[in-house]
């Protein structure tokens, strides 16, 4: 969602096709067949550009981002494997403004649309996996001569593997990890390297319905990325992010989660905040 083209730094502009931080509590457990939707909500802001060194680079720079982004689940009476067969599509519109040493520019677009599929487990009536597989398409707009895109312009392949541990008056754990493989940014012959990271949640059951706890995400770049076949050295992206995190389940069977979260750590990327709701309803 987030690309910076006029900045050299981890990952090209800085960002990643995932949105860092954006699953909460109940990512790995997949519910029964049937269509669900979902809406993610999302406000980042940033002031800082860090480098290699964890030191914010001497510019006067600001990045805002604001992020409705629908997402269609149908989970399927099939199995495979042992587990159930699930689709999604998530299409994020975004407003995006960047400024930089007095230049500054804002788009309101819609951003690179994401499908997969995935399997989901019930090891228990506590416990749940689920396993898949995202792909990240280039459908936003990108011209490398701006200040501000929303699209990438290449594609992304993402494993995916959840973890879910609910109790309604206990413990609550959560963790989603990806990796992601970036293809080439064909405008700019530069491949971003891969990308390691995880969204994760720790809370407790209250009762009525209310989780209280804490969510973030750890995020390491794992290779290095690429410019005409050139590796561009010592500019591998790192962050961690923390913040509180609560969930509220209806009798309806409709559940809302909300978080903050500092970001911390942070290596040639911006470093910022993030506030975040998503929604879940069955259709």
């Amino acid at each position: 969602m987030i690309a910076l083209t006029s900045l050299a730094s981890a990952t090209e502009g800085g960002g990643s096709m995932y949105p860092m931080g954006a699953e909460n509590f109940m990512v790995g457990a997949m519910p029964p067949p049937g269509f669900y939707g979902q809406v993610y909500g999302q406000r980042y802001q940033a002031d800082r550009l860090r480098d290699n060194d964890g030191k914010a680079l001497p510019l006067d720079f600001s990045l805002e981002a604001n992020v409705i982004a629908p997402r269609l689940v149908w989970v399927t009476e099939q199995e495979l494997l042992g587990g159930k067969l699930a689709f999604h599509s998530i299409v994020p519109l975004v407003d995006l403004k960047v400024s930089i040493n007095g230049e500054s520019q804002r788009k309101r677009e819609v951003g690179d649309i994401t499908i997969g599929a995935g399997l989901g487990y019930h090891l228990s009536e506590k416990s749940h996996v689920a396993v898949g597989l995202d792909v990240f398409a280039p459908t936003g707009k990108f011209d490398r001569d701006e200040l501000a895109n929303i699209g990438r312009n290449h594609w992304t392949i993402q494993p995916v593997a959840a973890f879910t541990h609910v109790d309604p008056e206990g413990l609550n754990v959560d963790v989603k990890a990806m990796y992601d493989f970036n293809t080439r940014n064909s405008d700019t012959d530069y491949r971003s390297g891969q990308e390691l990271h995880a969204d994760y949640s720790l809370g407790w059951g209250v009762g009525s319905g209310w989780v209280l706890g804490v969510g973030g995400y750890v995020y390491q770049q794992t290779t290095t990325d690429k410019v005409n076949d050139d590796r561009v050295e010592d500019n591998k992206g790192r962050a961690f992010a923390i913040g509180p995190s609560v969930k509220y389940t209806s009798s309806d069977g409709w559940f809302l989660t909300a978080k903050w979260q500092q970001e911390s750590g942070v290596r040639n990327r911006p470093e910022g905040e993030a506030y975040w709701l998503k929604l879940t309803f069955p259709l």
